[in-house]
């Protein structure tokens, strides 16, 4: 059996392309030790919050509401990360079976690896709902503008993977195989074996989808929770090919005759869930206009530029073209129901004016005036026009 992992591994070798094993995994500050896995988890989140807030600006987000949501969103996704891998992979922590003879003080050391995606989705959305009705604005349109950001984060945050030598693939002959240290090495295979790079397929993967959904979104302003329906269906698509490459110990779940990862399940039926809800609010809302950000009754006051926003969109300024529609109307100002009824009032007056006067009676009997000028030495204009 360790004929074929060691040709592979003299094949890559020879083309000088394999991926080697991580010689670093953290770093020491003092009796604290800080593990590489759990910088990539952080560095994940600080770009998601640095690509949301931009885009929660750019929609009419209040300033700094992205914090109130993130305080809530961020703790909640960690613990249903970790809850959702604990029982989906428990024989660490519970034992075989239940059986009583895991090691339950492994449940918190998340630095150690092991964060379920979707865990972490479920009940962020949960933390996130929290921090939206605290702030006064509605959860669909703040999901719509972080799902970039949440697979960015992933694609980040998967390079924890690499730095535990955790969740790669079977045995390959591809020349970026990954070289993972003889510990780590499931047993069957040689030390010299190289295997799929799944954390790097997903990375790259994320990372495309990013820009999907970006290029989606530009040109199709999807909102209703739409984009954030198009990101869960672009993730699980890559998840359930990259989750068939891995050999790590997984629960097995038999559907239709087919046994496999629970996980490939999972993308499977949360594709297809989320494509239906999809389709049902596109038909839903065909042919309705944009709403506002904000909860029904917590928009700002229409003269507080402040809490409108980046670029001054105003509480309906679902929009990603920032200001444009408000600068063709003149000035960037938004035009109010109360403005147009003014303007059309003031149109109406100077409609009603009269522009040359009362009529003299040489104009009534169709004759010319005797002159250039009236009897009092005025224009006609002039002495005519009305008192202001």
């Amino acid at each position: 059996m360790a004929a074929i992992p060691t040709l592979a591994t003299a094949a890559a070798t020879h083309l000088g392309a394999a991926i080697p094993a991580p010689a670093w995994s953290g770093f020491d500050i003092g009796p604290l030790r800080i593990h590489a896995y759990a910088l990539c988890i952080l560095l994940g989140i600080v770009a998601a919050i640095w690509l949301t807030d931009r885009r929660w600006k750019r929609r009419g987000g209040p300033e700094g509401s992205i914090w109130d949501i993130a305080i809530w969103a961020i703790p909640f996704g960690i613990i249903g990360g970790r809850l959702y891998h604990v029982f989906s992979s428990p024989d660490a922590y519970f034992g075989p079976g239940y059986n009583g003879h895991g090691n339950l003080a492994l449940i918190p050391q998340i630095w150690l690896g092991g964060l379920g995606i979707w865990g972490a989705v479920v009940l962020g959305v949960v933390g996130a709902w929290i921090g939206c009705r605290r702030a006064g604005v509605k959860l669909s349109a703040f999901i719509d503008a972080s799902a970039p950001g949440i697979l960015l984060a992933q694609a980040i945050g998967r390079w924890g993977n690499y730095f535990n030598q955790e969740l790669f693939g079977g045995p390959t002959t591809l020349p970026w195989g990954l070289h993972v240290d003889p510990q780590f090495v499931p047993a069957g295979f040689s030390p010299d074996t190289l295997f799929h790079p799944t954390f790097l397929y997903e990375c790259v993967w994320d990372v495309l989808g990013v820009v999907v959904l970006l290029l989606v979104d530009r040109k199709f302003r999807l909102r209703s929770g739409r984009l954030f329906l198009l990101y869960a269906m672009v993730y699980t698509a890559g998840r359930v090919w990259i989750e068939m490459l891995r050999i790590d110990a997984a629960e097995q779940i038999t559907f239709f005759g087919i046994t496999t990862r629970l996980n490939v399940w999972t993308s499977i039926l949360v594709f297809v869930a989320a494509l239906v809800v999809f389709l049902i609010i596109t038909f839903l809302r065909r042919g309705r206009p944009f709403t506002s950000v904000y909860l029904a009754g917590r928009e700002p006051a229409a003269d507080d530029p402040a809490e409108s926003g980046d670029g001054g969109a105003g509480p309906a300024g679902d929009d990603d073209s920032g200001d444009g529609e408000n600068a063709a109307n003149g000035g960037g100002k938004p035009r109010t129901i109360e403005s147009e009824v003014e303007l059309a009032g003031t149109d109406k007056a100077l409609a009603d004016e009269p522009k040359d006067g009362p009529k003299t009676e040489h104009e009534v009997a169709g004759k010319p005036a005797p002159g250039r000028f009236g009897l009092d030495g005025a224009s006609p204009e002039t002495s005519a026009k009305p008192d202001s």
